[in-house]
């Protein structure tokens, strides 16, 4: 159990369950509500019973890829049933997509998120910001990875462009291809440490994964020649053992990647525009056109791209209204109780205008 990551501290968490007779695994894939669990005997395949599901919270409380769980044994050893998931001690989450609030689990006791995207014009800072604000949030430490070095002549302008955005976030410009810079991830990956790749649909993340294998476990397909955009091929959230003794958590390509809970991560990724605001002359100033604004300075002198403001405000945007569509009770009481202070100050105003009038 060793090589998957178990520690003394997941013993310790796990040892009511071992006193009850139950084995401790990890969970390598999860697919249509039955999950491969990875023990130090053998690989079981286990179907999360309906008790378990009514019991999960949301979503969020189902097994997830880089789980570790407590499994009872059946008597006659055909299998074992699913009875706890032992704390996570991170996850990577993001909102499902579509119009339902719930919360998805990406990856689970991750400790590095390799956050992969493409050195062609499919790279998007704006994206990358969404994505770092999520893995600041997972509790895992975030590390940019710049894909197809071997079709890239000049990634400094890339380069660039995430130093702009995380300066402080290790960058790696590889070539899955040719494994230029690849030797640049193998401190990420020693013996018993989890790492996720993540990345939108077509960015390379197979690729990747297969040369730190050092064989095609994961099918990938070229580039199309039209729009040099990649194609999706990785179908399942899969661990994979290296060969270096780390352990890897290849993901499907995004297509959407939509907040969850992420408060604290776009905080820190908009951390540069949080220092310029303690500079403003107001305290409560929203950097639109109010005088002795520093961050307006700041985009006036070109030290700040707008597009950058523009991008903290729509993220801020989105969780506010994740926010009320999570608590509908809640936010429809703040809404009528603004109502109720406009229609005061309303009143108050109509009064004020009858005695000037007298």
């Amino acid at each position: 159990m060793i090589e998957l990551g178990w520690g003394k501290e997941l013993e310790a968490g796990f040892a009511p369950y071992g006193a009850q007779g139950h084995v401790a695994g990890r969970v390598v894939t999860v697919h249509r509500g039955v999950c491969r669990v990875r023990t130090a005997e053998a690989e079981l395949d286990i179907v999360v019973q309906r008790g378990f599901r009514r019991a999960a919270a949301g979503s969020g409380g189902y097994p997830a890829v880089g789980d570790w769980v407590a499994l009872e044994p059946f008597g006659d050893g055909s299998g074992a049933a699913l009875r706890a998931i032992l704390p996570r001690r991170s996850a990577f989450t993001r909102k499902v997509a579509g119009l339902a609030v719930t919360e998805q689990v990406v990856a689970a006791n991750v400790d590095v998120v390799l956050l992969v995207a493409s050195l062609n014009h499919e790279f998007n800072a704006r994206r990358l910001e969404r994505y770092l604000a999520l893995a600041w949030t997972s509790g895992a430490e975030p590390v940019v990875v710049l894909s197809k070095l071997d079709l890239c002549p000049d990634p400094g302008p890339y380069l660039a462009q995430v130093r702009e955005i995380a300066p402080t976030v290790s960058t790696h410009p590889v070539s899955g291809v040719t494994g230029q810079g690849l030797d640049g991830l193998n401190p990420y990956m020693g013996p018993g440490r989890t790492v996720a790749l993540l990345g939108s649909s077509g960015v390379g993340k197979s690729t990747i994964a297969n040369a730190l294998l050092g064989w095609e476990r994961q099918h990938t397909a070229a580039i199309r020649e039209d729009d040099a955009r990649g194609r999706h091929t990785t179908s399942v959230r899969e661990l994979i053992v290296l060969p270096t003794g780390g352990i890897l958590i290849d993901t499907p390509g995004m297509r959407e990647i939509q907040l969850w809970e992420a408060e604290d991560g776009v905080e820190t990724v908009f951390d540069d525009i949080s220092a310029l605001a303690a500079d403003c002359r107001f305290g409560d100033c929203r950097h639109v056109s109010e005088p002795g604004c520093a961050v307006l300075a700041a985009i006036a002198d070109g030290s700040l791209a707008r597009e950058r403001l523009e991008s903290q405000r729509k993220l801020e945007r989105e969780l506010r209204s994740l926010e009320r569509r999570q608590n509908p009770p809640s936010s429809r009481a703040g809404q009528r109780k603004l109502g109720r202070l406009y229609r005061d100050a309303s009143k108050v105003a109509m009064r004020r205008s009858t005695w000037e009038a007298d």
